[in-house]
């Protein structure tokens, strides 16, 4: 079989979900949707807590943090995917490639250390709550925001720069809508045992100490509302992990999914299709999730949107 190294090689195809031209409008339509929606959600999100003092404390820093992420993931992803349904080329350039690949492991790593440190946030919250301000300064808070971007970029650029040394078959067509690593490592003609040993080694250290981490801050969280003699005390610590428990298990949950599970990894549609569900779902459905199910957002939230605009106009 002929080979093409990184020198030579022009780019891949990303076949996305179907190549049933009747149901690409059907797709553009719908993906032009979550994007939109996940956008201005999450962008609502931050306008949201930067603009109310009340909420300028570490969890919605957090969330912050978090709804940016968000955004940057989706805008690694989507316009593409819709630009070349628009043009109805599916081509995405060598380099291209290799930058959303970057792009999409960077992210989502640092998506992952956010969701640990905003469960180490509620620990110190619920079972130190007098140490709150203490362990939580601002400087702390912003210290472990750029620590989760610089560990994640770290490791997105070791794996990237590893597959700098594959060469490629004449076959470069990605089932995703997206370059995801793991699916170009399938392309490569070169030997790619050293390439796959380190994203799963890696993987499983840089996401399985954040889930360690998350599993560890809310075992504690657990003993420590059971301690509590009140039932409304009990709801109460509950109820301000309910958002965070429901977005972790929306991101990790299909994760899981598409990389242990035989039945989606052998088969091509059903991988796009889980694919979606973890590069996409969680990042639209964040903003509602706290929207939603936190009060204190949804004051805010309706602050922002009936007096603000009221106030701009006055001036």
């Amino acid at each position: 079989m002929k080979l093409k190294n990184q020198a030579t090689i022009s780019g891949f195809l990303l076949l996305g979900l179907t190549d049933d031209p009747e149901l690409q409008p059907l797709i553009f339509c719908l993906f032009l949707v979550i994007y939109l929606v996940t956008i201005l959600g999450n962008l609502l999100i931050i306008l949201t807590v930067s603009s109310d003092s009340h909420l300028h404390i570490p969890m919605y820093f957090f969330l912050s943090s978090l709804s940016f992420t968000d955004i940057c993931i989706s805008t690694t992803t989507i316009p593409k995917m819709l630009v070349n349904i628009q043009a109805q080329d599916q081509s995405i350039t060598y380099t291209g490639c290799l930058t959303q690949s970057t792009c999409v492991l960077t992210f989502a790593g640092c998506e992952s250390c956010l969701l640990a440190v905003m469960a180490y946030d509620r620990y110190v919250a619920i079972c130190q709550p007098l140490r709150y301000q203490v362990i939580l300064t601002p400087d702390f808070c912003i210290l472990l925001v750029l620590l989760s971007l610089l560990l994640s970029t770290g490791h997105a650029l070791l794996h990237t720069l590893m597959a700098l040394r594959l060469s490629f078959c004449t076959n470069v067509e990605i089932p995703l809508f997206f370059c995801e690593l793991a699916q170009i490592f399938k392309l490569a003609c070169s030997d790619t045992f050293v390439n796959t040993l380190m994203i799963y080694s890696a993987a499983n250290m840089f996401f399985g100490f954040p889930i360690a981490g998350i599993i560890v801050s809310y075992s504690k969280i657990a003993s420590s509302v059971f301690r509590m003699s009140s039932l409304r005390g009990r709801y109460k610590a509950f109820s301000t992990c309910g958002s965070h428990l429901s977005v972790v298990s929306l991101f990790y949950g299909p994760a899981f999914v598409v990389y242990f599970s035989p039945a989606v990894t052998d088969s091509s549609t059903k991988n796009a299709v889980a694919s979606v569900m973890y590069i996409m779902i969680p990042q639209m459905m964040n903003p509602f999730i706290y929207g939603l199910r936190n009060r204190e957002i949804k004051i805010a939230l309706r602050h922002l949107i009936t007096e603000k605009p009221f106030l701009f106009l006055c001036h």
